[in-house]
Parts: C-alpha cells; structure tokens; sequence
C-alpha cells in the first residue's frame, strides 16, 4: 500500500469526532477484517519494549524516528524537534483549597528507553468502537465558533468560552470528571486552538474524553487536529500521521485519575498549547509535562501557520439523535459552582509570538448551544483571580 493510500485510510480511524469525506469508503468490519488488519499494521509501529497497564491499555515504545507522525507525506524530510526553543514560564493556577489538587500522572514508573518515544497501541476493539461511534456521527462534527451558523451539528452540544483575537496559543486547566456515557455517546472537555473558515479551516484540539471503552467510562487524555476543516485530514490521537510524540512517559490516549467528586475531591489537568517562534511547530504541555507537537508544515499561512485566530474551551457532548444527550461535566449546572460544577480555570494566551502567556487583553464571550440542557457562566470560583473561571455544564437529556 503506497504512502498516500496509508494515509488516507488512516485518517478514517478515530472515535466520534472524527469527520469523514463522502469521497472516502469507510470500512465494513464484518465484510472486510483483512482490511481492519492491515489498518492496525499501519498504525501501530514496531515496538522495541512493551507495557501493558493495570487497566489494560498496551504503551509500546517505537523508535522516535520511525513513529507513524512521518508517514505523512509533508513530513519525509522532518528534523524532529526534541525540545521547544524557549520554554515558557507560566502562572501555575492549581486548585489551593482543600477539596482539590492537580491530577498526577500514574504510570507505575513505565517509562521507554533513550531514542524511542511511548505510543498507546491503537487495537481491534478501538477500531471497531470508532466505527461504530462515527457510524452514528454527523458528517461535520466538531465545534468550530458560534458564528459559524452554517455547520450540521446535529447530535452535539456545546458550553464554552471563546476568545476570537489574534493569538500564538494559550493555557488552561480543566476540572477533570468522569460522566456516564452509553457505547455511541461521549462527554469531553478541551480547548481549541483555531483559525480559518470552511475548507481554510485548520484548528488543533487537547483535553479529556470519555466515551465506553471494556464496559467502563474512562476518563482520557486526547488530542484532534485537521488542516482542511474535517475533509480530507486529521484524526483522534495518533490515529494517523501528523503529531510528533516526544515524551518516553506519557502517551496521547493515556488515563486520568483520580476524577473529581461532586461536593467533594477535585481534580483539575493543566492543558497548554503554543507556538514555538522559531520552528512554528505547535506545542502541547500536559500538566507541565513536554508530550510533543504538530509540524508547522501541516498548516498553510492562511491557517495556524501564522498563528491563531480562535481559543475556545469548555465542554462538549454527543449523542445520536434517538438518545438522550449525556451529563457535561459533572453533570449539574454553573450556578451550583465550586465542587459541584464543572469548572475551566486559569486561562491565558500567548498574544505575541515570543511563547510568554499572560491574561487575555480582549473579552471572553460565552456559547451554549442548547441552555436548557447545558449552560456555561464566568466567575464564581472560591479564590482571588478567579473571576474569569468558567463554570459549565448540566444534566443532558436533550435530543
């Protein structure tokens, strides 16, 4: 199978939000496993060492230099970068009260050796889940801006915050849950990075999920990217080619834990994406932690080559439209507040292209897509500089 081929039949495998061309074939699991087959040898590499977790997730460890991010035809010649050119300082905004802390990575001390890179293994039952998730899917899934009112967002439902101003990135730190979702939902929180409209529609996406995975909700951490608004490329995670994996610890796909308690415990993790000044290449931060980036060269200058146009964060569900939409968040309302609602915390940007954050210079305005199911407000939060913390979600029920 030529490269280009490998490409785009990779770019079929992700979980819900992934956005499928009518030109393209989608692949019938029950007719044709050998297909299936072949899909998971492209995805998952040769691996030097192996690890499996308590939760039964495989983590291979592939060399850096042969992981799946360089199948894609822009990235042939691409001299990785093992470090951004300057690593920003930024205001650690961690919950100080005693009911929460930041989540901590727990990897029972797996870590991959020098020269490789740590991969969650893409298996059967993935492929089969994203299938049947996208089967049940809208053709264009995926949040873009409230002004875009032209998009089918049939199925999904927003609460989030935007910031439409120039910018080379930005900060945040997402209260971490666990709601409950039937095999063909999913519940998320992330933040977007974004610029273009339409086809010139190129945005990156980082933040937790959870959709039913071994008859259980998990909580994960996920990445979405595309460079052509959902047509032809980007995918879920390392579905397909284009991220470049750095970190030897901590994987894209990798479970989080422990997930808040309402009225109790909670847990927040610190999501930071900006664009090196030099390279272009668009970094991500997870919890402090350096995990990898996308190449400048899988945008175009009138993309997030030269930057970003849109942050929006907050939460996001989807559900087909015989079902009842999931809980968001933790499942209650904005106005119950600190330790009951789900909360986004912290947020700043990176407004000149010199990779320092600070708080944002224009306002943040608000988007509920259907209020009487979820709803999203500013401030509210137990501590000073809390006053732009956004509080978000509800019950669901919508359909």
């Amino acid at each position: 199978m030529s490269s280009s081929a490998t490409f785009l039949l990779l770019a079929f495998s992700a979980v819900a939000l992934i956005v499928v061309a009518k030109s393209y074939r989608t692949i019938p699991l029950e007719k044709d496993e050998k297909e299936l087959v072949r899909l998971l040898n492209s995805i998952n590499k040769p691996a030097i060492n192996s690890f499996q977790t308590e939760h039964g997730d495989i983590l291979d460890c592939i060399d850096i230099n042969k992981q799946l991010a360089f199948d894609h035809p822009l990235l042939k010649n691409h001299t990785i970068q093992l470090r951004p050119t300057n690593i920003p300082k930024w205001t650690i905004n961690n919950i100080t009260s005693k009911n929460g802390s930041s989540m901590q990575f727990r990897q029972g001390g797996i870590s991959c050796p020098f020269g490789t890179v740590i991969v969650k293994r893409t298996t059967h039952e993935d492929l089969i889940l994203s299938q049947r998730l996208k089967s049940m899917g809208s053709k264009y899934s995926t949040y873009v801006s409230s002004k875009d009112k032209n998009i089918n967002l049939t199925g999904f439902h927003f609460a989030m915050a935007e910031y439409s101003h120039k910018n080379y990135g930005a900060k945040v730190s997402l209260n971490l849950w666990e709601p409950k979702v039937s095999p063909t939902q999913f519940s998320s929180a992330s933040m977007l990075i974004a610029r273009g409209s339409k086809k010139q529609f190129q945005s990156i996406r980082a933040g937790w999920i959870v959709y039913k995975w071994l008859k259980r909700n998990h909580s994960r951490l996920y990445t979405y990217w595309t460079a052509d608004g959902f047509i032809k490329t980007g995918c879920y995670n390392t579905l397909c080619p284009g991220f470049v994996q750095v970190s030897k610890r901590f994987p894209l796909g990798f479970l989080l834990e422990p997930v808040s308690i309402y009225d109790g415990h909670q847990s927040e993790i610190g999501i930071h994406i900006y664009k090196d000044g030099v390279t272009g290449n668009w970094w991500l931060f997870v919890q402090n932690v350096m995990i990898g980036y996308w190449p400048n060269s899988l945008f175009t200058k009138t993309g997030l080559g030269h930057g970003s146009g849109l942050v929006s964060y907050g939460g996001e569900v989807y559900s087909p439209v015989n079902e009842k939409s999931p809980s968001m968040g933790s499942g209650h309302f904005p106005d119950e507040g600190f330790t009951k609602a789900a909360f986004v915390n912290g947020f700043e940007v990176v407004c000149n292209n010199d990779s320092m954050f600070s708080k944002p210079s224009f306002p943040i305005k608000l988007f509920e897509s259907t209020p009487n199911c979820y709803k999203a407000s500013l401030g509210g939060g137990p501590l000073i500089g809390w006053s732009d913390a956004l509080f978000y979600g509800g019950p669901g029920g919508c359909v």
